[in-house]
């Protein structure tokens, strides 16, 4: 009887992270949307954000975006493909590895992304509180 007690909290705390994430999803979708950006489209960015140092930009392979935004490399590739139309992202060839592919963040790309970093973080902070 434990056991199963045990089991059916565990169910339950597993469907409470899952409810938690659907309804943060869809509020910074909301949120997002007003800026011309999906959920997606902002963690890639955000990862992007991370490599500026004062004096450089630094390009991430897009095999190290992969591992950070739980998306399949196929939807990842087309979604870089959008933000470097859309003037967000450039692409350009691994020195290291000619087969590879490095992406990082344009200017305009680094602007929105600061506009746009309040309102993320302020939907994270309003929805992961509230628990």
């Amino acid at each position: 009887m434990a056991a199963k007690k045990a089991e059916q909290a565990l169910a339950q705390q597993w469907r409470e992270i899952l409810a938690q994430h659907a309804r943060t999803q869809c509020e910074l979708g909301r949120a997002l949307h007003q800026h011309g950006l999906c959920a997606s489209d902002f963690e890639v960015l955000d990862v992007l954000s991370e490599g500026r140092s004062a004096d450089r930009v630094r390009s991430y392979r897009v095999q190290e975006i992969a591992d950070r935004v739980h998306l399949s490399q196929s939807a990842l590739s087309r979604l870089i493909a959008r933000l470097e139309k859309d003037g967000l992202v450039e692409r350009g060839m691994c020195s290291e590895d000619r087969r590879g592919v490095e992406v990082a963040l344009t200017e305009k790309g680094r602007a929105l992304h600061g506009d746009v970093l309040p309102v993320q973080r302020a939907v994270l902070t309003r929805t992961l509180a509230s628990g």
